[in-house]
C-alpha cells in the first residue's frame, strides 16, 4: 500500500494556532486521502465568532483540492472538534458523490 501525503494549509482568524487541532484535522484528512485519493489539496480554516448562541461560534472550513471544481464544506459548533467532525462527514459525502460521477465517465 503506497502511502500519499496531501498538503495541508491552516489558515486560523481570531484563535491560535493549535497543534492538537492541526494534528487532529491530519488524521481525518488523511482518513478521507485513503478512499479519494484524487484530493491534492486542503485549506484548513479555523475561526472563532462573536455569536450569542453557545451551541455555534467555534468555526471550521475545509476547502479542498482536486480534479474539478473544489469542494468546500464549513459547520460552526460549541468547539472547534465538533465543528471539525460534521465538516469532514460533510466532505465525505460530498466526495462520495464527486467520486460516483467519475466512475460514469
Amino acid at each position: 500500500m503506497k502511502i500519499r501525503h496531501m498538503n495541508i494549509n491552516f489558515e486560523y482568524h481570531g484563535v491560535k494556532a493549535s497543534n492538537r487541532l492541526e494534528i487532529m484535522v491530519a488524521e481525518k484528512l488523511d482518513k478521507l486521502l485513503n478512499k479519494f485519493d484524487f484530493v491534492v489539496r486542503a485549506d484548513v480554516f479555523l475561526k472563532k465568532e462573536n455569536t450569542s448562541e453557545s451551541e455555534t461560534g467555534m468555526k471550521c472550513g475545509i476547502r479542498l483540492s482536486s480534479p474539478g471544481p473544489r469542494i468546500f464544506a464549513e459547520s460552526s459548533k460549541s468547539s472547534f472538534e465538533s465543528s471539525i467532525a460534521e465538516t469532514i462527514t460533510e466532505l465525505d459525502r460530498q466526495l462520495n458523490k464527486r467520486k460516483a460521477k467519475m466512475k460514469t465517465y
